[in-house]
C-alpha cells in the first residue's frame, strides 16, 4: 500500500515536468508512455477481456493523446486526460458490434493476487460484473487502473471527494453483499 502511496505521489510531481517536457520535444512523450501503459492497458483489458484487443486499444489511446497532445493543458491530471481517452475507446469498441464482456470471462481474466483463493476471486468478479456500469467504472478506475480520487473524479466529472464517497459507499455495499453471500 505504501509502495501505491509513493507511486501516486512519484506521478504527480513528475507528470508536470514530464508534461512540458513533451511539449517542447515530442520525442519525451515516451516518457509519459512508459510511465502510464502499463496502467492503461490493465484498465482496458479489465474491461475487453482479450489481451491482443487490449493491446490495440492500448495504441490507440496513445496515438489519440499523441495527435491531440498540442491542444492538452496540464492541471494536475494527466492520468485522467489519458483515462478518459481510454474509456471513450473502449465504449467506441463495444459499440463497433463487440459484445460486452461476458461473466465467464471475467471469470478468467488473470489475477496477480496471490492472497486471495481462487474461488474468492471468482465470487468478487461476479458481483463486481452485477454491479451497474458506473459502479464498475469506480471500481476499475480505482483498483485496475490506480487512479487517485482527484484523477477519478476529473474522469468522471464530480470533485475528488465526490468519488471518494462513491467508491467508499460501494465497497460497503460490496463488504455487506460479500458477508450475505458467505453467510
Amino acid at each position: 500500500m505504501n509502495n501505491y502511496l509513493n507511486q501516486q505521489t512519484r506521478n504527480a510531481e513528475s507528470d508536470e515536468k514530464m508534461v512540458a517536457d513533451a511539449k517542447h520535444d515530442l520525442q519525451t512523450f515516451s516518457k509519459l508512455y512508459d510511465c502510464y501503459v502499463n496502467q492503461v492497458y490493465r484498465y482496458l483489458l479489465s474491461h475487453v477481456g482479450d489481451p491482443s484487443e487490449a493491446q490495440d486499444l492500448t495504441s490507440q489511446v496513445f496515438l489519440s493523446a499523441l495527435d491531440h497532445f498540442s491542444g492538452y493543458q496540464h492541471r494536475g491530471h494527466l492520468a485522467a486526460w489519458l483515462f478518459t481517452i481510454a474509456r471513450h475507446k473502449w465504449m467506441d469498441y463495444f459499440r463497433s458490434d463487440h459484445k460486452e464482456l461476458s461473466i465467464e470471462a471475467v471469470k478468467n481474466l488473470p489475477s496477480k493476487d496471490d492472497a486471495l483463493d481462487h474461488e474468492e476471486i471468482r465470487m468478487i468478479r461476479s458481483i463486481v460484473f452485477k454491479l451497474a456500469k458506473s459502479d464498475q467504472e469506480l471500481i476499475y478506475l480505482r483498483f485496475v487502473a490506480r487512479l487517485n480520487f482527484a484523477d477519478m473524479g476529473a474522469v468522471l466529472g464530480c470533485k475528488a471527494e465526490a468519488a471518494k464517497k462513491r467508491l467508499y459507499r460501494l465497497i460497503d455495499r460490496l463488504e455487506k453483499d460479500m458477508e450475505a453471500f458467505n453467510g
